[in-house]
């Protein structure tokens, strides 16, 4: 089997764990980021690897300790089954703190890179300089925290609910220290008890004349913070109905709700705290606005973000995102939201990014097979046979496993173009209809298509 998409800017093939892994980073995070695939030779056929996870752990630490500045929260590691053979791949995006570098090389054409074609090059020693001139100096690491008195007990709760423990180290891992050792303003903004205001308003219609809500959120760690606001738009995009002569029942929200949910998150991840700006939540008669300060990162295009290419402006919240789930792959929610909306919902002021979703006054959205349609599209009434009526992305789901009954979660991610959060609900309703069946466990076990006589 072949992987049909050749070595390019953005894609690199390893079919071993080498000795310029971090060459190759380096070049893919100054270049705005990129994937390596572990277990496919150059030509794009898949040998795989053996022991995955000794893999993934060599890889995380390979780079955690080589490469500087340091590069967390600006990687994923995971890995993907191709007729049984499974590959691992390092999702990159692109740094702030350019030119990054191996750590034993030092700033020099030995040790920093960049992509150039399908290949990592040498940088000049020009190129290093101007790179280094242009960092930007201020970011969340190295601002001291206006109070050292922290405690992180609403953190420490989020992350035992997804069974991780934070030790008393978390501090240093987090990357919540600044150099010499003081909690910095990363931390700050995590900790119980800052002073960070959050603010959601609400008006009576479509200017903001009448203000008739404005809530603060804020005053607590910013991942609860966070799921305040998450909370408060999932009670304000409240269900429609009407029903039509022509047909049954038909429900949706005010706007798409994942896509929603994606840019919330996304103006928490991205938004320049560095000079005390926090995102603002607005709710009108006719549209919702979000608006998240600092603009487009240094480096990144238009083109760039609308293609879902990740540089993230704050590591340290994109990293703890990352391990409270709240985010999946780096860049995937740009291109979760592209596929609902176009690119005219996003309006770049010369100091903000301003996200305007209007109410839709039609049923259907733009994309009619998303997640959120398939729930009404399976009958009780109707036989075990599969009917020609399910959708697209329901009916390659049923595909993907008739043909490969091995097939993995993130395989029929990638055949049916649904989020992980889609294909999960799809496969729970396929199984509660009848339509599926698992056979043993989640690893070694496989699937099978039901018939009426079963």
């Amino acid at each position: 089997m072949e992987i049909k998409k050749r070595e390019t800017r953005r894609v690199e093939y390893k079919q071993n764990l080498a000795d310029d892994l971090e060459k190759e980073a380096v070049a893919f995070v100054n270049a705005g980021g990129g994937n390596i695939h572990f277990g496919v030779r150059d030509d794009g056929s898949i040998v795989g690897v053996k022991k995955p996870d000794d893999i993934q752990l060599k890889i995380k630490d390979r780079l955690f300790n080589n490469i500087r500045p340091s590069i967390m929260g600006l990687f994923d590691i995971d890995t993907v089954t191709h007729d049984g053979k499974t590959t691992v791949v390092v999702h990159l995006a692109g740094g702030m703190e350019r030119p990054y570098y191996i750590k034993q090389k030092g700033l020099s054409e030995a040790g920093c890179f960049i992509r150039v074609g399908s290949s990592a090059q040498p940088m000049t020693e020009e190129m290093i300089g101007r790179l280094f001139r242009k960092r930007n100096p201020v970011s969340l690491s190295n601002m001291v925290s206006r109070n050292q008195d922290l405690t992180f007990r609403q953190l420490k709760i989020y992350y035992e609910g997804k069974n991780k423990l934070l030790n008393e180290n978390f501090a240093q891992t987090l990357e919540l220290l600044t150099p010499d050792g003081r909690l910095n303003y990363a931390a700050y903004l995590f900790a119980d008890n800052n002073r960070v205001s959050i603010r959601v308003a609400k008006y009576a219609g479509t200017t903001k004349v009448d203000l008739i809500e404005n809530e603060d959120y804020g005053d607590c760690s910013l991942v609860k913070a966070m799921q305040k606001v998450l909370d408060k738009f999932e009670i304000e995009n409240i269900t429609q109905a009407r029903i039509s002569g022509l047909g049954p029942r038909k429900e949706k929200r005010l706007v798409h709700n994942n896509s929603l949910r994606e840019i919330i998150i996304n103006a928490f991840a991205h938004n320049d705290y560095s000079a005390g700006d926090t995102p603002i939540f607005e709710i009108f008669s006719d549209r919702f606005e979000i608006t998240s300060y600092g603009g487009l990162v240094e480096g990144l295009s238009k083109d760039d973000f609308f293609a879902g290419v990740s540089k993230p402006r704050n590591r340290e919240i994109m990293r703890i995102f990352r391990d409270l789930e709240f985010v999946e792959h780096l860049g995937s929610g740009m291109t979760r939201i592209m596929r609902i909306y176009n690119s005219e919902i996003f309006n770049f002021l010369s100091s903000a990014i301003r996200v305007t979703l209007q109410f839709e006054n039609e049923v259907e959205y733009k994309e009619k097979e998303s997640d959120e349609t398939i729930q009404k599209t399976i009958p009780k009434t109707i036989p075990k046979t599969i009917p020609k009526t399910i959708p697209k992305t329901t009916l390659k789901i049923i595909e993907g496993i008739k043909n490969n009954p091995t097939i993995t979660i993130p395989e029929l991610m990638n055949l049916s173009g649904l989020t992980l959060g889609g294909v999960k609900w799809n496969i729970q309703k396929l199984k509660q209809e009848g339509y599926i069946r698992r056979v043993g466990r989640n690893r070694g076990g496989h699937w099978e298509i039901l018939s009426d006589n079963d």
